[in-house]
């Protein structure tokens, strides 16, 4: 009776570990197959950088347009389809339209972000009254 309990934890335990081996090593290589974010926007910007000069000093926000059909009465997505990739520099206020299927520069344009200084600045003051002239005794003769 104990052998069969014994050989029933050793067959239990050893099922556990290779499960264990196996999820780590899994998640090992799932995780040496799939580039990280970071990794996809410096490959991005790279392949962008080869056709136009972009902005120094910042990384871009990228978005990818998926509905066109939501897009189309902005003129910056005239051209573009499903799939196309906007790089946004907001420090530099330029926004990139890239096809990465064709690999090419569809069109760029500037974003305007609103100033902070023009949300905090103060109404201009109204004009002050202008002083009615009083008219001067008259000396009495």
């Amino acid at each position: 009776m104990i052998i069969v309990i014994l050989l029933v934890i050793t067959v239990v335990a050893g099922a556990l570990f290779f499960l264990h081996s196996r999820s780590e090593a899994s998640k090992n290589l799932s995780e040496t197959n799939q580039p990280s974010a970071q990794d996809e926007v410096k490959k991005l910007a790279q392949e962008v950088g080869k056709l136009i000069d972009l902005p120094e000093g910042e990384v871009p926000t990228i978005a990818t347009v998926t509905d066109i059909n939501k897009l189309k009465d902005q003129t910056f997505f005239q051209k573009a389809k499903n799939g196309d990739k906007v790089l946004i520099y907001s420090k530099a206020r330029k926004a990139i339209l890239y096809d990465p299927v064709a690999k090419k520069v569809i069109d760029v344009a500037p974003i305007n972000l609103g100033s902070p200084s023009a949300q905090l600045a103060s109404p201009s003051p109204s004009p002050s009254p202008k002083p009615t002239p009083k008219p001067s005794p008259t000396p009495s003769p």
